[in-house]
Order: structure tokens, then C-alpha cells, then sequence
């Protein structure tokens, strides 16, 4: 997925990327990520003006991670709004600059590593199966959404618990 800067800026027109990437390795070793479908890409580069590139478009791709609650494994689909300005030569100035563009050295830009990582960063910290998942009991680990499991998960006052195990039950 590479773009030329230059010829954005000398054609004028709007150059269509639509790709599906294979992302296993980037979740490779994560533990948070049980498996990931591939990843569908729908961008427009278009140049602005001299040395200067926008791409746009949406990224989409379906994970499979576990409950935060739970931990049953759960589909997630994530779209992925995606626009960046990209600018050939000097780095920014200021940091106001900073947020406007990012500095590429050369003409040719791939564009996976900034695609990879805005998947990354629009994965759910907390995946839940679903909104009122009561997750696992604390002392026996049973699924409390499949049932009560019996054990007593009454609070202690945290300057007592150390008397609890003088009287068991």
C-alpha cells in the first residue's frame, strides 16, 4: 500500500485504495486478541498541495476477544475512521505543526504501518458479551452468568477479615 506524493500533487485526481491485508502477525503474542479476521481497506489519497498528500477512508476488521468480564470469547466488529495528512520533506516546526502533519522523508509513503497502528489503538479495552454480563464468581470461578454458584460473597469489613478464618462455618 504505497503512495507517491509528487504524482498526487501533479495528476490532481484522487487515487482509490481498496485492499484486504493480512494482520495475524500484528496480534501475534497478544493475549487480548484471540484471532483477526483480515483487514478490509477503503482510502482515497489525494494530493493538497506541494509536497503534501491526505489519505481518508475507513478501515474494518472483525476480532475475536475475550469477555473482560466473563472471558468467553466475543466477535467484535471495529470500523475504523482513518485520515492522515502526510508532507514530504522538513519535519514540523512547531508543535502545532506537529498535529497537523506527519513528516516523511521520501516521495513513496507506505501506508501499512499508519493503518496497522489506528487498528491498534481502536480495539476495546474492555470487550464485554454483552452489556450485563455478571462475569465469574471470585471464590469458586463459575460463570455467574449460567447461574449462581452458592458461595458467600458477602462483603467484609476489611479490619475483620482477618477474623474469618478463626470461625469457619
Amino acid at each position: 500500500m504505497k503512495i507517491h506524493v509528487h504524482e498526487l500533487n501533479a495528476s490532481g485526481a484522487s487515487r482509490t485504495i481498496r485492499e484486504t491485508l493480512d494482520v495475524s502477525a500484528l496480534f501475534k503474542g497478544r493475549r487480548d486478541v484471540l484471532s483477526a479476521g483480515p483487514l478490509r481497506v477503503d482510502l482515497a489519497a489525494r494530493g493538497v498541495q506541494d509536497g503534501m498528500a491526505v489519505v481518508e477512508g475507513e478501515l474494518a476488521i472483525e476480532v475475536a476477544m475475550p469477555c473482560s468480564r466473563c472471558l468467553k470469547p466475543v466477535k467484535i466488529s471495529v470500523a475504523v475512521p482513518f485520515r492522515e495528512h502526510f508532507k514530504v520533506g522538513r519535519e514540523p516546526q512547531t508543535e502545532e505543526e506537529a498535529e497537523l502533519f506527519i513528516a516523511v522523508p521520501d516521495n513513496e509513503i507506505d501506508l501499512t504501518p499508519y493503518v496497522e497502528e489506528a487498528v491498534q489503538l481502536e480495539l476495546p479495552l474492555v470487550p464485554l458479551c454483552a452489556e450485563d454480563c455478571k462475569g465469574l464468581c471470585p471464590e469458586c470461578g463459575k460463570d455467574l452468568n449460567e447461574g449462581e454458584c452458592g458461595c458467600d460473597r458477602t462483603p467484609i469489613d476489611p479490619r475483620l477479615a482477618a477474623l474469618k478464618d478463626l470461625f469457619p462455618r
